[in-house]
């Protein structure tokens, strides 16, 4: 995942924007041949003024966003139970951002300089547009409010990631909790699993609610009717365009998703010696905390990495995703990212923790990268260190100087994450795999068993991105769901979208959906991640089918400069660039699911085969 920061340069996509004009130079006013006029000085021209305060501005808010992202860096890569120092660093910096991003004065001018638009030039409307996206977080018409807000959000981070998960009377990590869940065939062992998977829910239910109201008062102050709708104008749409949007990709994927839900209910009754099938999957058999990611249910003979990986072990994977990059085109890593990054799981015997969950850091908006990753030697984790890297790239692509800072991000959101995952899977197609002699290019795999465990990580994912998580947060932010609905309505979405309920009663003591570390720290957005997969497969399909002439089924990226400049010629622009224009140049089509429905076709006949004679719940 890439990570954001509240407040966040991100880039706002409040109107389409054609693609980016040059800013022209200054022009000059002619002389004037009255005396009196000569001795007046020029005032200056509405670009001329939209130029000296783009200049400062930045200036500026780059400078308070290093101390920022250092700040939660810190925050996120070492933490010390009961110390608070940490936290107080980070509000205090998060403070001094919002006192300025969000400042009455730069409000002012900058909505002035907008009434103006039509003189401006787009890069400069663009750059604007984000800088008053961003002022929206932090408005300081309300200070005391964005105070609070950002104290909050930094006691928040250190309950999510201090917090000591116990299983078996022993303090486990999450990473210890997701292999248990990956393994034990047990269904009582696996139920306390998961069980302790969701004990920090409750320590985060006042914070949540806190949080919702601040997050919500906080964009109120600049017309926005909730936190959700907010997040989503990132997109150029309203909560209502972007929930239609996310619920139509979720109606072209059901087709697939209910063979998938038929099959799983059956196997894992078998596989767990159940000889009652379930109308709908126990959470707790899922080998996923969430449900979110079902492909471990798969092992396809031939492609088990895991033995091969765990004896290269977790540097040679960081080292061999970078070769990777390189071989397309990209430069080395800047030594800064092997310097400062915190890519490895800390000792067992370490005085703090740290954040397990992977991200990706732009800490100045230029060359200082970084990612916070537990590597180990697995599939998970190469597929996932590939991932992270792309985050990079697209970084250290768009840190260039025909991009202003405040428009160094993905075209849109989703943008990010698709590179991302694009890159993991590429990494795991065979033909690639093969080439770096990870697997025998011999050795017989079964086509249908690898599209399987695809399908069960990539469509699996769709209902929990966009369904659960998604509608969640529009109820919980823009129709202020009551506190004693949450967690009814989280396990409501989840037998609706993904067919999935809880092993046990959860009544409104626990708070499931906050085990989340999105719902904590990156709110509102999840949908992003759902949009990726479409835009991935949307890339994906481009990258097989026109640049290399291979079976989307079977690609090998590695040592394609053409695909290189590809990938680097959507990076480049940042958000300088509509990201609808961006997809229609470079893939030829809006955003769809086609691709993605296309990629899985070839599962549905066997699926259907497999499911003949069993009953259909969803």
């Amino acid at each position: 995942m890439k990570k954001t920061f509240l407040p966040v340069l991100t880039a706002a996509v409040l109107a389409a924007c054609a693609p980016t004009a040059n800013t022209p130079s200054a022009t000059t006013a002619p002389a004037s041949t009255t005396p009196e006029a000569a001795t007046q000085p020029a005032v200056p021209s509405w670009p001329e003024r939209a130029e000296a305060f783009l200049k400062t501005y930045t200036a500026e808010a780059q400078r308070l966003y290093t101390l920022s992202t250092e700040a939660e860096w810190r925050s996120n890569t070492h933490i010390v139970p009961g110390d608070t120092s940490n936290a107080g660093a980070t509000a205090r910096a998060n403070e001094r951002m919002a006192a300025f991003t969000g400042s009455a004065e730069n409000i002012k001018e900058l909505r002035e300089l907008l009434d103006h638009k039509d003189q401006l030039t787009e890069l400069q409307v663009k750059q604007l547009q984000t800088a008053l996206y961003n002022a929206a977080n932090s408005p300081q018409t309300i200070a005391d409010v964005v105070r609070r807000r950002i104290k909050a959000e930094a006691a928040q981070t250190e309950k999510l990631y201090g917090f000591d998960y116990k299983y078996a009377g022993k303090s486990v990590t999450t990473n210890d909790l997701d292999e248990l869940l990956r393994k034990e065939k047990n269904p009582a062992k696996r139920q306390q699993v998961w069980e302790a998977s969701k004990a920090i829910g409750p320590t985060l239910k006042d914070g949540m609610l806190n949080l919702r109201d601040l997050r919500n008062q906080t964009v109120q102050a600049l017309g926005y009717p909730d936190y959700f709708s907010y997040q989503a104008s990132d997109y150029g749409m309203s909560r209502e365009e972007m929930l239609t949007l996310v619920r139509k990709i979720n109606d072209e994927l059901r087709p697939l998703y209910r063979e998938l839900h038929t099959y799983a209910r059956y196997e894992l009754a078998k596989k767990y010696g159940q000889k009652q099938v379930p109308d709908y999957l126990p959470a707790s058999w899922l080998p996923n905390r969430w449900g979110q990611d079902w492909s471990a249910m798969v092992d396809v003979k031939g492609l088990n990495l895991d033995p091969i990986l765990a004896k290269k072990g977790a540097e040679w994977q960081v080292k061999q995703a970078e070769r990777f990059y390189q071989s397309l085109g990209f430069p080395a890593l800047p030594p800064v990212f092997y310097e400062k990054s915190s890519l490895y799981p800390l000792p067992k015997d370490a005085a703090y923790k740290k954040n397990n969950h992977a991200s990706a850091w732009h800490m100045d908006l230029n060359q200082d990268v970084r990612s916070l990753m537990s590597v180990e030697g697995n599939t998970e984790w190469y597929e996932t260190t590939h991932h992270e890297l792309g985050h990079i790239y697209y970084y250290l692509t768009y840190a260039n100087p025909d991009v202003p800072p405040l428009l160094r991000q993905g075209a849109n959101r989703a943008y990010h994450e698709a590179m991302g995952s694009l890159m993991g899977l590429a990494a795991t197609q065979k033909p690639f795999l093969a080439g770096l002699g990870l697997v025998d290019a011999k050795a017989k795999t079964d086509q249908t068993q690898t599209l399987l465990k695809e399908a069960l990580n990539y469509a699996v994912f769709i209902p929990f991105a966009s369904g659960v998580m998604s509608e969640w947060e529009s109820s919980f932010y823009a129709d202020k769901l009551p506190a004693d609905q949450l967690n009814a309505r989280w396990w409501a979405l989840a037998k609706q979208y993904q067919g999935i309920v809880p092993p046990t009663t959860r009544g409104e003591n626990y708070l499931d959906p906050a085990t989340k570390t999105h719902i904590n720290d990156d709110p509102a957005q999840y949908y992003d991640y759902a949009l990726s997969y479409v835009i991935l497969f949307q890339l994906h399909d481009h990258i097989a089918k026109n640049i290399l002439k291979q079976d989307p089924h079977a690609t090998n990226y590695y040592g394609s400069k053409e695909v290189g400049t590809f990938l680097a010629d959507i990076m480049r622009p940042g958000a300088s660039k509509d990201w609808r224009v961006v997809l229609k140049e470079k893939t030829g089509e809006d955003l769809s699911a086609r691709a993605m429905v296309e990629y899985f076709q070839p599962l549905m006949a066997y699926l259907k085969q497999q499911n003949k004679g069993r009953n259909y719940t969803m």
